[in-house]
């Protein structure tokens, strides 16, 4: 048998998908995807960013675009994946709630490619990147956060309900003990505040106001603490 035979005999094995579709579909969905890692790196804000997360999503495009030609309209092969691909345990949470975002972007248009929707996935992916990025450039809705907060490390025996009152009095307008927890075995009491700064308050002079008072041990202050793990 030759090389035309045996490839006409794999095409009509299947009346789901033919070889074209497969490698339009991956190419498809590989391009677009490029689209939407593109807009995701020029419009990421933060310190969170890795390479592989944007492997990743063009990865899982391709994959759903195979995914959905497997299963076309066939119901039996629709919960075979479904129970396969349920064995498959996350172990990273993701931080931004962009970056959830940006998956099911990359799975829909690997789904409408793998669906055969051509149109419809050029036609979101260029759409809803020029929402993503118009919305990034334009900084809409953004709000000025005074909010910070403020770790401080004193010694365990040492009485800390009203001890940074007068510091705090002077450079802050408002602030609230958040948690209290030991660290060190015991030895180190760490408490976590959430703090709004004066208008012309100095930062470096609070915090070294503070390590006056809790003998020098350790003082931090976050700045876009949602990213961080407390």
């Amino acid at each position: 048998m030759d090389f035309g035979t045996l490839f006409s005999s794999f095409q009509d094995a299947t009346d789901v998908f033919t070889i074209s579709d497969v490698l339009f579909s991956t190419i498809l969905s590989f391009l677009l995807t490029l689209v939407i890692a593109w807009v995701y790196q020029i419009t990421y804000k933060g310190v969170s960013y890795t390479q592989s997360y944007v492997h990743t999503l063009i990865m899982m495009s391709m994959i759903v675009s195979i995914i959905m030609l497997i299963i076309g309209s066939n119901i039996a092969r629709a919960f075979s994946l479904v129970g396969a691909l349920s064995i498959i345990r996350f172990r990273n949470a993701v931080k931004d709630t962009r970056d959830v975002g940006y998956i099911f972007f990359a799975m829909a248009i690997g789904m409408a490619c793998g669906t055969r929707f051509y149109l419809l996935a050029i036609v979101a992916t260029f759409v809803i990147s020029f929402i993503l990025w118009g919305m990034t450039t334009l900084n809409l809705f953004a709000k000025d956060v005074r909010e910070q907060l403020l770790k401080v490390r004193l010694q365990g025996d040492m009485p800390y309900e009203r001890l940074f009152d007068p510091v705090f009095s002077r450079y802050l307008n408002r602030f609230n003990l958040i948690a209290v927890e030991t660290v060190q075995a015991g030895l180190l009491t760490e408490l976590v505040y959430g703090i709004e700064f004066k208008r012309n308050a100095n930062a470096q002079a609070f915090m070294e106001d503070l390590r006056k008072l809790n003998h020098n041990n350790k003082v931090v202050l976050l700045t876009g603490h949602q990213e961080f793990d407390l």
